[in-house]
């Protein structure tokens, strides 16, 4: 049965504007760069994943384990909104039903709180790799680090479920379009019926939660990870521990930086925020594997030991 229908919304559809003052040339240029980006995040992330499961030498450390979920994570990050992008592009307007308007936004979302937590325990990983050597083969098991990944799942797709069952209880009763190319909370806001003042500050503040307590973990980790290296008596340890955590930082500071723009940052407009929206949930994942594979010998390697099997 029809959401809508269960809760006695008047609005069935919404249309999400995208960019609608783009020329003909314009999307078919746009829908070209978002397919091939598609493809090569898929395709990069992919190749992280089996260089992981098929060499041996990654297979049982706990840093490729977490990154290997990680790459999972942006597959399934970056597939809950592009491949609706593309279709809107190349056909606007794009027309989606209130239920599949919110399994888009229950899933875009729940995927981006996974995705902080597993950011903060892959910085875990890095803390108790530098600052506790001798004890973190027994720390950081296999098993754990596979309860770990388990539990930053199950805490993703729990975070968000009480904003967007609050925001979908709302009435809508027209207009129904939503000035993004994802329903976004602000857009469905902003075009309910009814101001909800609770909803708005219930959906910020978790929001604001997530964002800062697990940025305020990753960098106070860090901080301790510093103070451990600089300690270190040789350059070449020293640049070994950082080496491990540089590829790391790059992703953090991608993410979360246009996140925060987005949902922290007030007064931003709806075509920056649409712009920066873009980039965390498209162009983040697709730099994530060049990123780790460029800055990691040790997955270079592995990528090319496994195809040269392969062959």
């Amino acid at each position: 049965m029809d959401l809508a229908n269960i809760t006695g919304h008047k609005v069935t559809e919404f249309v999400l504007l995208g960019f609608p003052s783009l020329s003909p040339v314009l999307r078919l240029v746009l829908c070209s760069f978002l397919s091939t980006s598609y493809a090569f995040t898929l395709l990069g992330n992919l190749c992280i994943i089996w260089a992981v499961v098929r060499d041996t030498h990654l297979s049982h450390l706990p840093m490729y384990i977490l990154l290997g979920n990680f790459s999972g994570l942006e597959m399934c990050y970056v597939s809950s909104t592009l491949p609706r992008m593309l279709v809107d592009v190349a056909s606007p307007p794009g027309v989606i039903s209130f239920r599949d308007c919110f399994l888009q936004f229950y899933f875009f979302f729940s995927l981006g709180a996974t995705e902080c937590f597993c950011l903060s325990s892959m910085a875990l990983d890095r803390y108790l790799a530098i600052c506790h050597p001798l004890r973190y083969p027994m720390l950081m098991s296999p098993q754990f680090c596979c309860t770990l990944s388990a539990c930053c799942w199950v805490s993703g797709f729990l975070w968000f479920l009480v904003p967007i069952i609050l925001i979908s209880q709302l009435p809508f009763c027209g207009p129904n379009i939503l000035d993004h190319f994802v329903c976004d909370p602000a857009p469905l806001l902003a075009a309910s019926c009814s101001p909800a003042p609770l909803t708005q500050i219930t959906c910020y503040a978790l929001t604001s939660l997530i964002i800062f307590a697990t940025s305020l973990f990753i960098v106070t980790t860090y901080g301790i990870v510093l103070q451990t290296v600089l300690k270190l008596p040789s350059a070449a340890g020293r640049r070994k521990a950082f080496s491990t955590c540089t590829s790391h930082l790059a992703v953090v500071s991608l993410f979360y930086g246009s996140i925060m723009v987005t949902y922290i940052t007030p007064g931003s407009s709806g075509g920056s925020n649409k712009v920066v929206t873009a980039f965390y949930s498209m162009v983040t994942p697709l730099l994530n594997p060049l990123i780790y594979s460029l800055r990691n010998k040790e997955m270079m390697a592995a990528l090319k030991r496994t195809l040269l099997r392969r062959r």
